[in-house]
């Protein structure tokens, strides 16, 4: 077992770094601006809920005060009744004017339970409203910072591949240099071998009879050409 979670662990790895290193940078940047959208936004619903929550609150606090104080008013005028029967003489009136303030005493009782447990609720929805809201503020602010990060980043990955361009365009030309075009020391060895090519020639030539026949040739017509020389000179007048 212990081998296997090390191979699948293994492999995983393997899996998640090829994974990585062929997605395209422009695509991750994307890819992270748009979860940080979609976490904003999955923000802004559960902080409207709360503030929702609360301003429901407020409203049932503002019926519960209502019926608070219309019960306590209600409550007063059963006394007042019940005062008025009970000096006309009137036990009947008397009795059923008590009972209707007791009663009534009894709801005003539970609207104030009502209300304060409100009041309660509606102090801790205020401050998980107010909690919400410095919650979606930051969250803007953050994803505004990643919308400048995104475009900071789009402008160097831009840079970047411009200069890998360049640098591909810098190794394809010293390539093409390199092969195409020969270096001195080629070229040197070239003349050089040329030289030595027409030397070794030349001597070839002069150790055969044709070469031998071909000096001999050449020291005639020099001599020729002296004698020619001279007698131009002896018509001249000059001395040879």
């Amino acid at each position: 077992m212990g081998f296997l979670r090390r191979l699948w662990g293994y492999i995983t790895t393997l899996f998640r770094t090829t994974a990585e290193g062929a997605m395209k940078p422009e695509v991750e940047i994307e890819q992270a601006i748009n979860t940080a959208r979609k976490r904003d936004q999955e923000l802004r619903n559960q902080a409207a809920k709360v503030v929702a929550h609360r301003t429901q609150l407020e409203s049932k606090m503002e019926s519960a005060a209502d019926t608070v104080g219309d019960t306590r008013e209600m409550a007063k005028q059963a006394l007042l009744k019940a005062e008025e029967s009970k000096a006309a003489g009137d036990a009947e009136g008397v009795e059923k004017w008590t009972r209707t303030a007791q009663s009534l005493a009894m709801k005003l009782q539970a609207a104030e339970n009502n209300l304060n447990t409100l009041k309660t609720q509606y102090e801790n929805a205020a401050t998980q409203a107010e909690s919400a809201k410095q919650a979606v503020q930051q969250n803007a602010m953050r994803v505004q910072e990643l919308a400048a990060k995104r475009m900071q980043l789009l402008g160097s990955l831009e840079a970047a591949k411009m200069q890998e361009s360049v640098n591909k365009a810098v190794d394809s030309l010293s390539n093409t240099m390199d092969y195409e075009m020969p270096s001195l020391e080629k070229v040197e060895e070239k003349i050089e071998a040329r030289k030595a090519q027409a030397m070794a020639n030349a001597e070839l030539r002069e150790a055969t009879p044709q070469g031998a026949e071909a000096e001999l040739k050449e020291a005639i017509g020099m001599v020729q050409a002296e004698a020619t020389l001279d007698e131009l000179k002896a018509e001249l007048g000059l001395s040879t």
